[in-house]
């Protein structure tokens, strides 16, 4: 199985052309002024025109109302939605988009039982839990904590990088990785050389396990 990639925090045309050259199959748009990663409508907009065939776009969202969802959507034409914050899954649902879940590794939470909850998404996301943030922190949990079985394709965030991803895809066979961080030179603004060497350490890996499967 290919991991797939997506590259979060996207905030400037040349970052996300960098990142489509190097193979990314999604970039991701934070919707959430709280955060150093956050985009205006008119950053979006223009992120998105310039982006190559065949790289999604996804729209982060952190407890947003329905209103100001729809009207991002009105405006951007974002292909998947994410809700890094309370969302209930109905909170999620009704926006003709297909949603996937973040969820915070937070200590005593039946990780496996909430993805339960979130039927209708298209994946789970699993990210480090750090008081009073939602995300985006570079932090990175116990990887043995993801449970062996979780109702939908699980996505991996939390203090990725170019070092370490080899490893976690090795250890925990997700469906796709998301590093913002990781590939950061500042908040907001991507390193061009740590972007392609973690999408090339994904690559390899990938490669590897394509080889080891004939």
């Amino acid at each position: 199985m290919r991991v797939r990639t997506k590259i979060c925090g996207i905030t400037r045309v040349e970052d996300a052309l960098i990142a489509a050259q190097a193979g990314v199959d999604a970039i991701g748009l934070v919707f959430y002024a709280k955060s150093p990663r956050a985009v205006s409508v008119e950053q979006a907009q223009k992120i998105i025109a310039a982006l190559p065939p065949f790289v999604s776009t996804v729209g982060l969202f952190v407890n947003a109302s329905r209103a100001e969802v729809n009207a991002v959507l009105s405006q951007v034409p974002l292909d998947v939605l994410q809700f890094h914050g309370d969302e209930t899954p109905a909170e999620c649902e009704g926006f003709a988009r297909p949603y996937f879940r973040a969820l915070r590794m937070q200590p005593g939470v039946d990780i496996a039982h909430l993805a339960e909850q979130y039927s209708s998404a298209q994946g789970i996301l699993l990210d480090a839990w750090v008081p009073g943030v939602h995300g985006g922190t570079g932090e990175r949990f116990d990887w043995a904590r993801i449970p062996s079985v979780l109702a939908k394709p699980l996505i991996l965030a939390g203090g990725l990088n170019a070092d370490n991803i080899g490893q976690a895809i090795e250890q925990v066979q997700p469906w796709a990785v998301d590093v913002s961080g990781g590939v950061e030179a500042s908040h907001g603004i991507k390193d061009a050389d740590k972007v392609r060497k973690f999408l090339y350490a994904v690559q390899m890996k990938n490669a590897q396990r394509c080889d080891g499967a004939q």
